[in-house]
């Protein structure tokens, strides 16, 4: 088996470089780390990371929190960032709250006591019960943890897009099923669609809202929906826009139980673009959020947490819409172009 000392005798280097190059250091030159990359890898190196831990007081792992590991976002969003963090020899142990801020409390006191390079949270609510301060780089992602930086989707923005999508499609009366206000993510995405169709609407032809606010999964979009679709003929609306996929999907499934028609009658729209947006019939349009993205910038701020001293500033994502058949003209309307 390799050693530290056969990689830095085939890289040409000293034992201390070697070191440097596992531990990611930056003062190292990339022509010389690539030497020592290409020497590990030739002579199959593993490193002794048990023994590594005993040295520096930390092990190769970043702690990962989630809210609810079973919302398939949040699932997606865990394997990209254990993805990111293999590509530099480091593992994630993950961590779920089920949303709940005093388990999100024992979760982090957990996951510090396995001595982690940093912890990456994704928030169970705006404010948690109480914060942890750890000399360990902490981040925030999509849902703010604290008073520690974010790295999140502009949520505002990205929930405009849907509001463009739809009222570009000739609709008129739109549904708007909503996360839950104590959260930010819900507040955001509301205050950009609501706000949107706002700008959006004109005396000579308004756009009607009608708003729902509920939680994140199937069973409240499924409920909300019914409560929509439930209206007068002349009041209810010809498009659902929800915060989340999970919603919209709950929101499909209720207008195919009521033989109401998609997108021929109702259009619907959601938001995380899930696998599942694009097996269900007929296939959801939804906001993408960017989670490689996110992914790259939540390890990265954990492996290179900047200067001492300095305040890492929150970093906003960009999103894209995803057209598919579960949107279209309004009925009696042209398709736009």
């Amino acid at each position: 088996m390799a050693t530290i000392k056969d990689v830095a005798r085939e890289a040409g280097v000293s034992v201390g470089t070697v070191s440097k190059v596992i531990s990611r250091d930056a003062t190292v030159k990339p022509a010389l780390r690539e030497r020592v990359l290409k020497a590990i890898a030739t002579l199959g190196y593993r490193p002794n990371l048990a023994a590594r831990a005993l040295r520096t007081n930390t092990v190769n792992v970043i702690g990962l929190v989630v809210p609810d590991i079973s919302n398939p976002f949040f699932a997606a969003l865990a394997k990209r960032i254990e993805v990111e963090a293999a590509k530099y020899a480091h593992s994630v142990m993950l961590a779920n709250s089920d949303d709940d801020p005093e388990a999100e409390a024992r979760q982090i006191a957990a996951l510090l006591g396995q001595l982690p390079k940093g912890l990456i949270i994704v928030g169970a609510e705006t404010k948690a019960v109480k914060t942890v301060k750890s000399d360990v780089p902490i981040v925030s992602v999509d849902r703010r943890y604290g008073a520690y930086p974010l790295i999140a989707t502009n949520h505002e923005t990205a929930s405009a897009l849907l509001a463009d999508h739809l009222v570009a499609l000739g609709h008129r009366r739109i549904g708007y099923i909503s996360g839950p206000d104590t959260t930010e993510v819900g507040r955001l995405r509301k205050q950009g669609f609501c706000g949107r169709i706002m700008q959006l609407s004109d005396p000579g032809d308004p756009v009607r809202l009608i708003i729902r606010e509920g939680c994140f999964d199937y069973i409240s979009g499924e409920q909300l929906a019914r409560a929509m679709l439930e209206l007068p003929p002349d009041e209810r609306p010809t498009a659902i826009a929800a915060a989340s996929d999970q919603q919209a999907i709950g929101a499909l499934r209720l207008a195919r139980d009521m033989g109401i028609e998609v997108p021929a009658r109702l259009s619907i729209a959601g938001f995380d673009n899930i696998d599942l947006a694009k097996l269900v019939v007929p296939r959801l349009t939804s906001v993408a959020q960017r989670i490689d993205e996110i992914a790259v910038l939540a390890v990265q701020r954990i492996l290179n947490p900047g200067q001492t001293g300095t305040k890492p500033a929150d970093v906003l994502v960009g999103a894209d819409l995803v057209a598919r058949g579960s949107s279209g003209p309004a009925p009696g309307a042209k398709a736009p172009g």
